[in-house]
C-alpha cells in the first residue's frame, strides 16, 4: 500500500487544485442557504438576521408571477431537451451517410463553431438577424408579401426563438456523442444486411437505429435532471420586460429579485426550491439510467 501510495502521489496531487476550486465555489456558498429561512440583512450577517422559518417560501408563492415563471421554465426546458435530442441525432445520421470524408469533416467543423461562441456574441448576431426593421429574416418575410414579425418582442414567438437559437449553437457539438456511437456499430452488420437485400433506409432502420438506441435512451434519461434549467445566459441576453410573460424563468427571476431588487431571502428561497427539485429529478434520472441501460456513475 505504501508503494502504491507514493507511485500514485502525483495523480493525487493533480486532483487537489480541482477539488479546491469545487470546494470554494460550490460547497462553501451552500452556507448561504440559511438566508432562505431568515429576513436577511447584510449588515447583520447570517447569524444576526431574524429567523422567519418558511415565511419566504410563502411570500414567493404569493407573488402573481411565480407560477407563470415555473411554467415558462418547464416548457422552455422541455422544448430544448426534445430539440437537443432530435436535431443532433438527425444530424449525426445524415453525416453518417456521407462518404466523402473531406466534405464530412468540413460540415462537422462548421456546425461545431457556434458552440464556442458566447451568448453575448450570438445575442448581438440574433438581434441583427431578427430585427423587425432591417433584419434578413424579416426582409425575406416581407419579400413573400407578409408583415414583419418582432421575434424578440412577441410572446408568441419568443420561446421558439430561444429553442431554435439554442439548437443553432449546440446541435453540432451535441452530435459528437451520436457520431461516436455510430462509429462503434459493427460494419459486418451492414454487410450482412446488404447481402440480405436491405437498402440504405432498411439498414438505417434495422442496424443503425438499434445500434445507437442505448445511447439515445441514456441521454433522454439523463436529460430529466435538466427540466428546470432553461438557460439563464441565453435568456438574460435576449429577453426584455415585453416578453416576461413567456420568457421569464426561475434563474432570471432570482437574478432580478436578489441582485437587482436586493430581496436576498426570497431569492434564496426560490433558488433552494429549484435545487431541491433538480436534485430529485437528477437522482431519478440516474436511477432510470441504471435501471434501463445499466449506466452507473459510481
Amino acid at each position: 500500500m505504501r508503494r502504491n501510495f507514493y507511485a500514485q502521489l502525483p495523480l493525487h496531487l493533480l486532483i487537489w487544485p480541482g477539488f479546491a476550486i469545487v470546494f470554494v465555489y460550490h460547497y462553501l456558498p451552500m452556507f448561504g442557504i440559511v438566508m432562505a429561512f431568515e429576513r436577511y440583512v447584510p449588515t447583520k450577517g447570517f447569524w444576526g438576521s431574524d429567523w422567519v422559518g418558511l415565511s419566504n417560501f410563502k411570500y414567493v408563492f404569493s407573488l402573481p408571477d411565480t407560477y407563470q415563471v415555473f411554467r415558462n421554465t418547464f416548457l422552455i426546458a422541455v422544448m430544448k431537451i426534445a430539440a437537443g435530442i432530435a436535431v443532433p441525432l438527425v444530424m449525426a445520421l445524415l453525416l453518417n451517410e456521407v462518404r466523402k470524408e473531406t466534405f464530412k469533416r468540413a460540415v462537422q467543423t462548421m456546425v461545431y463553431l457556434p458552440h464556442f461562441l458566447s451568448w453575448t456574441i450570438l445575442g448581438g448576431i440574433l438581434l441583427d438577424i431578427l430585427s423587425p426593421a432591417d433584419g434578413i429574416v424579416n426582409q425575406l418575410i416581407e419579400a413573400l408579401g407578409l408583415k414583419p414579425v418582432f421575434f424578440l418582442g412577441d410572446n408568441r414567438w419568443f420561446p421558439f426563438v430561444l429553442v431554435l437559437s439554442n439548437e443553432w449553437k449546440e446541435f453540432g457539438f451535441s452530435a459528437i456523442v451520436y457520431i461516436a456511437a455510430l462509429a462503434g456499430i459493427n460494419p459486418n452488420l451492414y454487410e450482412a444486411a446488404a447481402i440480405d437485400g436491405a437498402g440504405r433506409l432498411r439498414q438505417l432502420w434495422h442496424v443503425t437505429l438499434p445500434g445507437i438506441r442505448p445511447i439515445v435512451v441514456l441521454l433522454v434519461t439523463l436529460s430529466l435532471g435538466q427540466v428546470l434549467n432553461a438557460g439563464f445566459e441565453q435568456i438574460f441576453v435576449l429577453y426584455s420586460p415585453v416578453v416576461y410573460e413567456s420568457g421569464d424563468i426561475i434563474d432570471t427571476m432570482v437574478y432580478r429579485m436578489g441582485l437587482v431588487g436586493m430581496q436576498y431571502s426570497p431569492a434564496a428561497a426560490i433558488g433552494l426550491l429549484k435545487s431541491v427539485v433538480s436534485l430529485v429529478l437528477i437522482s431519478t434520472s440516474y436511477y432510470l439510467a441504471y435501471r434501463f441501460v445499466n449506466y452507473r456513475i459510481f
